[in-house]
């Protein structure tokens, strides 16, 4: 790699990542309060094509299918929710589950994700008859990601079962993984002001470490655009990346902004260089996680595309359907071939474990 970090305070931080040694958090903070961005920038890629074919960018094709709109839990920041006992609140049939996923086959989709709210008019049997019945009707090569920390917690409260046999009933029934869904910052001080009845930063570490320990991995993001400091930042990272030093369970990790979607809830405008800044940091902090996904769905083509220059190898679209969020995303697999390759890359497929076909 050509000699560029030999002006700037930070750039012997560069410096050692790229020669393989590990940065502190304090370290991440200086790269990403002060560094250059076109260096940090210039490192990740340095580091991303040295685990990764630099020429190739992965995709998949996944089914999100939000079972209900009925939840317990009110963030500040959602809209898609009904709270209990509302009258417009739906819970989806086992039929019409299997009815979107056999529209997902047939668009090339071989991998659903099940996502939700925390509603306690479910009975956890009708998750279970979802997982078996869905694994009955279109084999085992179906590959079902489902219910973040928050649900999982909910159906724990629900059933009275430890959160070990939840797990193990669910996966029994046909759970291949889980999501890193509902950590946004994972900063108690951030969680009381965002979702104060989500859980803290204890029961989140506790859920997904015990998910990987039962042999269920998955992903993890960060949420970045609200009152979040610098600093909360950082300690997110190190969080998971410690998580991921006991467990090894988190097979990406995907950074995304919040989206405006409530009068409630502060969001302020992430710049493009910061995003870019915090792609850069996650692939030169997080070393013991293997990919970094390009958030396409939120950010867009322009930011995504030239995310995959800055450190991540993989764009999480193809999603078919997305209720939750304004998506700008990539609803077919041909316009995501198509914009991987305007982007640079040749695009190959991979499932939601990251394996490739």
């Amino acid at each position: 790699m050509p000699n560029i970090f030999r002006s700037e305070p930070s750039d012997y931080i560069l410096e050692k990542a790229i020669a393989g040694e590990r940065i502190s958090p304090a370290e991440a903070l200086e790269l990403y309060e002060g560094a250059d961005l076109l260096k940090v920038i210039a490192a990740a890629r340095e580091m991303r094509n040295r685990r990764h074919d630099p020429s190739v960018v992965t995709y998949t094709m996944f089914r999100i299918v939000n079972y209900t709109t009925v939840c317990s839990v009110n963030c500040s920041f959602c809209s898609f929710h009904e709270p209990p006992g509302s009258s417009s609140g739906t819970v989806l049939s086992v039929e019409e589950v299997l009815e979107k996923m056999r529209e997902a086959v047939s668009l090339g989709a071989n991998q659903l994700f099940l996502q939700g709210g925390v509603n306690p008019e479910i009975p956890f049997d009708h998750y279970l008859t979802v997982l078996r019945r869905v694994k009955e009707s279109f084999g085992p090569g179906i590959h079902i990601r489902a219910f973040s920390p928050v649900e999982l917690m909910g159906m724990e409260r629900q059933t009275g079962m430890p959160l070990r046999a939840v797990l193990r009933e669910l996966k029994n029934a046909g759970m291949d993984s889980v999501p890193g869904a509902g950590a946004e910052i994972l900063s108690d001080r951030l969680r009381s002001i965002l979702s104060p009845e989500k859980g803290s930063v204890a029961d989140w570490i506790r859920v997904m470490q015990t998910c990987h320990e039962e042999g269920l991995p998955g992903s993890a993001n960060i949420v970045i655009g609200s009152n979040e400091t610098v600093g909360e930042i950082i300690e997110h990272l190190r969080i998971v990346r410690e998580l991921q030093d006991r467990t090894r369970g988190f097979l990406a990790f995907i950074p995304w902004t919040f989206q405006k979607q409530t009068m409630k809830f502060y969001v302020r405008n992430v710049s493009v260089q910061e995003y870019l800044k915090l792609v850069g940091t996650c692939r030169i902090f997080l070393d013991n996680i293997r990919h970094i996904e390009a958030s396409i769905l939120v950010l867009g083509r322009n930011t995504g595309s030239i995310a995959l220059h800055s450190g991540a190898d993989d764009i999480s679209s193809v999603v078919i359907e997305e209720n939750v969020l304004k998506s700008y995303g990539l609803d077919t697999e041909e316009k995501a071939q198509e914009f991987i390759r305007e982007s640079g890359f040749k695009p190959v497929k991979r499932d939601l474990l990251y394996k490739t076909e």
